[in-house]
């Protein structure tokens, strides 16, 4: 759940704080007297560059560059200086001052898909008239684009550079996307006589399964609807979509057959439909690598390893790359026989010290242990990182509970260090108690491996009575939590998840009301004692509820334990078969992450020796009646 975290700080504000928060209302309403009147405790502070970042980018809208380039040159290598180099060149891209955009465009750190295309804009317009056809892979996506692109595309869709046919390509990812607004305006860029009816979309969207009863189909833009129609149905429910498609199908032409029949073999790989491969095979195989990896999930589920080795050879280079399609093709080969092949990837995989990674060390009969560290840093190389402006600004913010902003100046600051520095930043952190600074900070070092800063144990006096308590795993727990917050007790997620262990309010007060809690409120979720106590009696609630098995109840943890259940077979299914597919991207990343976690934990903790994929267990379906919760 780490992905959207808004980390809050307090509510009330006084001092330094107060003027920060007042001069930056002040610069966003425009108020240059306000922004000075606040200005002057902040400029007295190491927080300076901030208001005369916001007193200079008031003076944005004129024509004298002159204050924009003495604040570049003061603060040449700061992360206001790269914000502040970002909004000249969309200063200087709206003026049409290309020359100037050019010259500063190439010192810009950071990537800006907006400004890529500003830059392209630039070039066409001082004589580089093959710039606009560097945007084109950005136009196959089913998100909207920058509205600076948008002159680039009408250009090379008006030269023909984009294609009829491509615009069909697109208009259909975006529709099953189900962005009907950005379908409507992708429509537009058809030849009007092409274009989809505006009414037959929106009734095809609203009710995909009245509109099938009688559909259009004299013409390719009807047929294109109704295609969308048996898409939408596709999503919840593909056996339906089959059959309305066999209805129709007869209409179209064997391409969109085929492009139709793979995306509904799709969504039954992803709903686990024993017929998935079956229909991929009658659309002649999958057509996207997205389609041929879930087929290979699929095979993995039916233990057909011929099929999963055939899949994954079928995949491009760069998707069979990947950490996930390296283990199964070994487990693949070494089901067939073929031992030694399936050592080599093993072996080759078994340096990494993620959930594969792990894995394939045990497929090699060896015991996962935990680094000696090698290296301390002196107190010295920790001042030394201390006393660096960055660290400084990153440390006040913090200690103001402004944590955005404490961050991300965090985040700039570090991003160049050497792995000595970022051990010590990582050290300097742990030490102020910013427990998230210190493990990413930890993570990023390539050669110097500090476990015991990758993985953290704070709070551990309340956690291991709280575990005791339940007899929960306690390496188990911290685990979880490190994936869920990172140790931040003011975490709060972009859908409302509060705390340590990240507790959404309707789940909270259903324990709290379950535990008997008089008195509970959510504005006390995010206390330290209270979510642990909350988030920890949950958990093992969900571990119950889904028979005593950790994976089920992590991934219940991130996606809803009736989801959890509803991933698994009749029959028992091995731990990592499960996880690797698991529909959802973000909750099958975040078991992996758990359980890996958890393994490195109970090594910390010294717990009983257990291999990782012991810890996966295999996985059973237990009582189905209706999981208790909120």
């Amino acid at each position: 759940m780490l992905c959207g975290l808004v980390l809050s700080g307090p509510a009330h504000s006084s001092g330094l704080e107060y003027d920060f928060l007042a001069a930056k209302e002040a610069y966003a309403a425009g108020d240059a007297s306000s922004l000075e009147a606040h200005s002057a405790s902040i400029l007295n502070s190491p927080l300076a560059p901030y208001a005369e970042f916001w007193q200079t980018a008031l003076t944005l809208s004129g024509d004298d560059p002159q204050p924009v380039e003495d604040f570049l040159k003061k603060y040449k290598g700061t992360l206001l200086a790269e914000r502040m180099r970002n909004a000249w060149l969309k200063h200087l891209a709206k003026k049409g001052q290309w020359q100037l955009f050019l010259d500063q465009y190439p010192k810009l750190e950071s990537s800006d898909p907006g400004l890529f295309c500003s830059s392209l804009e630039a070039r066409n317009a001082l004589g580089d008239k093959k710039a606009y056809g560097e945007a084109k892979p950005m136009w196959m996506s089913a998100t909207p684009l920058p509205q600076s692109c948008q002159p680039i595309f009408d250009s090379l869709l008006a030269s023909g550079e984009i294609s009829t046919d491509a615009v069909r390509k697109r208009l259909r990812l975006i529709l099953e996307s189900g962005n009907l607004t950005l379908a409507t305006e992708v429509n537009d860029d058809l030849p009007a006589n092409e274009r989809l009816s505006a009414k037959l979309l929106r009734s095809a969207y609203s009710n995909p399964y009245h509109y099938l009863k009688n559909p259009r189909l004299s013409t390719r833009s009807e047929r294109e609807v109704a295609l969308f129609a048996v898409l939408r149905i596709a999503r919840e429910d593909p056996a339906q979509a089959k059959a309305y498609w066999s209805d129709i199908s007869s209409k179209y032409g064997a391409a969109d057959r085929s492009y139709l029949l793979a995306r509904i073999a799709f969504r039954a790989a992803l709903n686990h439909m024993p017929e998935a491969l079956s229909w991929f095979d009658e659309a002649g195989g999958p057509q996207t690598p997205e389609e041929s990896q879930w087929a290979i999930r699929e095979a993995l589920r039916l233990k057909d390893w011929n099929r999963v080795l055939e899949g994954i050879d079928s995949l491009p280079p760069q998707v069979q790359s990947d950490e996930a399609w390296q283990y199964w093709k070994a487990r693949a080969l070494e089901h067939k026989g073929r031992n030694s092949e399936a050592n080599a990837l093993f072996a080759a995989l078994s340096h990494q010290r993620d959930f594969y990674g792990q894995l394939a060390l045990e497929e090699m009969g060896t015991v996962i242990t935990v680094p000696e560290n090698a290296y301390r840093p002196s107190r010295k190389e920790i001042e030394a990182v201390r006393n660096l402006p960055g660290i400084q600004r990153s440390l006040l913010l913090y200690s103001m509970g402004l944590r955005y902003f404490a961050t991300r100046e965090w985040i700039w600051a570090v991003r160049n260090f050497d792995d000595h520095e970022l051990i010590s930043a990582a050290e300097l952190a742990k030490s102020e108690g910013l427990y998230d600074r210190a493990i990413n900070t930890a993570e990023k070092a390539k050669t110097i491996e500090d476990f015991d800063l990758r993985f953290l144990a704070p709070y551990r006096s309340i956690m291991h009575e709280q575990t005791k308590l339940l007899d929960l795993d306690e390496a188990w727990v911290y685990g979880l939590i490190r994936q869920e917050s990172r140790f931040v007790t003011a975490a709060k997620s972009g859908v409302g998840a509060s705390g340590l262990m990240q507790l959404m309010p309707a789940t909270a007060s259903w324990v709290a009301r379950k535990m008997g809690l008089r008195n509970y409120r959510n504005s006390i979720v995010s206390e330290l004692e209270t979510n642990i106590s909350l988030g920890t009696y949950y958990l093992k609630h969900v571990l119950g509820e889904l028979g005593n098995q950790p994976v089920l109840a992590s991934a219940a943890y991130n996606a809803g334990p009736s989801r959890a259940r509803k991933w698994l077979d009749q029959e028992p299914m091995e731990g990592a078969i499960y996880i690797e597919s698991i529909p959802f991207g973000e909750t099958r990343d975040y078991v992996k992450k758990v359980m890996s976690n958890t393994e490195y934990y109970a090594i910390s903790f010294g717990q009983e020796s257990r291999t990782l994929k012991q810890r996966l267990g295999m996985l059973k379906r237990s009582d189905a009646g209706q999981i208790e919760g909120p």
